[in-house]
């Protein structure tokens, strides 16, 4: 018995110091955490109180008079927006689209940064690394609106890249590369890439400049090249930085962005140019569809949850 209350007795102590010790900590930062109630405040109103409208995925929403009455007496009708989804002609479709699309741009974009930052971490000439530096960034900057009518300009019967085929003598006649629908993925993938890889260097950079000068000493001192160093050296010292954001990638399948798809298709290739961010937006937006649109997007959300999930617990278990 008087063990059992020294030991409680114990505890009680040690929480005591412990809830003192953490509120020494609060109040000796106190002005740090002051700054985080703005990014608080814009967390809880604009990421956590919209999901109080996901609601509308089980009603049938119609819009008209005063939203709120409207939104709280619409009829509750359970799942049925998402079995309509499902018993659609547009579902597996879309899915393959979604899924098919996101998987050729990580394919192309993934591997782009890696690349970009372990040939600028070997240039020497500082003026020359920060004029590609700032060259590579730029794309990262410049908005979908712009970026789309580069590439349908480029692409176009008579632009650049068939300009270049007929003088090459690959082709005679113009590839009509937005009229066919098995180059849009491949264009979204390259626009994806060329938008976003620049950017994203930055981080590896990060990384290579996080890496212990003495193993590239080291390594010289044994005879290593350049190339040895970086496959033995460099690349190993990314793996945990390359793994978190492929996880993130892979997650992040199903949001395959709308500007760019929305700005690049025509009816000639949706085929395989509609995805489920254009099609929420034409069911939701375009045609009133609100609770429809709603429930596909609330699928989609689903889905990447379960992904992050899955990704993340599939590569500790092959990884660590």
């Amino acid at each position: 018995m008087r063990v059992e209350l020294a030991s409680s007795s114990f505890k009680n102590k040690q929480a005591k110091r412990d809830k003192g010790e953490t509120w020494r900590r609060l109040k000796s930062a106190k002005y740090l955490y002051l700054m985080l109630i703005p990014a608080c405040v814009w967390v809880i109103a604009f990421a956590y109180a919209p999901m109080f409208g996901l609601y509308m995925a089980f009603v049938n929403y119609q819009p008209g008079g005063e939203f709120w009455s409207q939104f709280f007496t619409s009829k509750f009708v359970g799942l049925d927006w998402f079995v309509y989804f499902y018993n659609s002609g547009d579902f597996l479709r879309l899915m393959r689209n979604t899924l098919l699309s996101s998987a050729m741009t990580i394919l192309i974009s993934f591997p782009a940064p890696i690349i970009i930052a372990l040939a600028l971490n070997e240039v020497k000439n500082k003026f020359f690394k920060k004029t590609v530096q700032s060259v590579a960034y730029l794309p990262y900057f410049v908005s979908w609106v712009i970026a789309a009518n580069i590439f349908i300009t480029l692409l176009s019967s008579d632009g650049m890249v068939n300009g270049m085929l007929k003088s090459l003598g690959l082709i005679d006649e113009s590839i009509l590369f937005f009229q066919e629908k098995n180059y849009f993925w491949s264009i979204v993938a390259s626009a994806n890439t060329w938008k976003s890889m620049g950017y994203n260097s930055i981080i590896y950079l990060a990384a290579i400049a996080g890496i212990n000068p003495e193993q590239y000493e080291a390594s010289t001192v044994d005879g290593a090249n350049k190339w040895k160093q970086m496959l033995h050296i460099t690349l190993p010292s990314l793996k945990p930085t390359a793994i978190i954001l492929l996880i993130l990638a892979v997650a992040n399948v199903m949001n395959t962005g709308f500007d760019q798809y929305y700005l690049m298709q025509n009816e000639s290739i949706m085929a395989t140019a509609d995805v489920i961010d254009t099609y929420t937006y034409r069911y939701g937006l375009s045609q009133g569809m609100f609770s429809y649109a709603a429930a596909v997007g609330l699928f989609k959300s689903v889905v990447s949850i379960i992904l992050l999930t899955t990704i993340n617990k599939v590569f500790k278990r092959a990884l660590f």
